[in-house]
């Protein structure tokens, strides 16, 4: 059984876990906010250019188009995003799980070369490991997230995709839903899928006057539209990181707290007893002097 300085100390040291825990909610909920005002700014503008490519897309656009053209998909490579740090749940855990069981039981199947490109160090850690093939890896970009770092990513992955290295590249990321929800997502980033408009929608869509011409335009709106999609799985990362932190951390302050708690609880439990046996050595000796006497 533990001694009263051994619960005393133990409380102690509880306390200093949950000023701990309590300063990081705190820190979380002043990033999220931004965070959140960046994902806001960021999905309009990414799905927008979405749409324009589809209403700009000909047959005759992408037949000729190595961003739309159809592969065989014998090699992927898997995007996979991550946190760098830890402390946030089961964020880390669910996206890696998620992206090894994408990895083992889709691709492996189409008999191809599957290569995994790594952001954040929890990823970086996980798949350099084990028996991964791994296309490159980055780690540290969420401690400053810039665009600068999907232009980055953009400019080492596209020409591998257009040498022929790499037929498709699907990147596994967790999107921000609410405070206490992140869902994770699996989006193919090239080649390009675009939405397709029915005929109905055909006949009510304006008819544009494009200047300089149609084909101008969509050859210039590919390389923004996979730079924003890149953008926007980083964006979303990192607020559904800092929300599952957030939340991580304000449940272990409530577990601190239960925890104190009881601790206190057994402490005085044990001291009362220590107390109740002190008072009865003492009278116990007390009549045995006065039998003796």
């Amino acid at each position: 059984m533990a001694t009263l300085r051994d619960i005393k100390r133990r409380i102690v040291g509880v306390k200093s876990t949950q000023k701990i825990t309590k300063a990081m909610k705190m820190v979380a909920t002043a990033k999220l906010r931004r965070a959140q005002q960046q994902i806001v700014n960021a999905r309009p503008y990414a799905n927008k250019i979405g749409e324009m490519l589809s209403h700009l897309a000909t047959d005759d656009l992408l037949f000729s188009n190595p961003f739309f053209s159809k592969r065989d998909n014998k090699n992927t490579a898997v995007i996979v995003v991550t946190a760098d740090r830890g402390l946030c749940g089961a964020f880390n855990t669910n996206i890696i799980k998620e992206a090894v069981n994408y990895i083992n039981d889709e691709l492996k199947n189409q008999n191809g070369l599957i290569k995994v490109y790594t952001i954040g160090k929890k990823a970086s850690e996980y798949f350099s490991k084990r028996d991964f093939n791994i296309l490159g890896k980055r780690v540290g970009i969420f401690s400053s997230l810039n665009f600068q770092s999907s232009l980055e990513i953009y400019n080492e992955l596209i020409p591998i995709y257009l040498n022929g290295d790499i037929d498709r590249i699907v990147i596994v990321y967790n999107e921000f839903v609410s405070l206490i929800q992140q869902k994770i997502v699996k989006t193919q980033l090239l080649p390009i899928s675009l939405i397709k408009n029915d005929e109905e929608e055909k006949r009510h869509q304006p008819n544009y006057i494009f200047e300089p011409d149609q084909e101008s335009i969509f050859q210039y709106l590919i390389p923004k539209h996979l730079k924003a999609q890149i953008w926007r799985a980083f964006l979303e990362s990192n607020a559904a990181e800092i929300a599952a932190r957030m939340t991580a951390m304000d449940n272990a302050t409530t577990n601190a707290r239960d925890l104190i708690r009881l601790l206190n609880l057994t402490y005085n439990k044990e001291r009362q007893a220590a107390i109740t046996k002190e008072i009865l050595e003492i009278v116990s000796g007390a009549n045995a002097l006065k039998a003796s006497s």
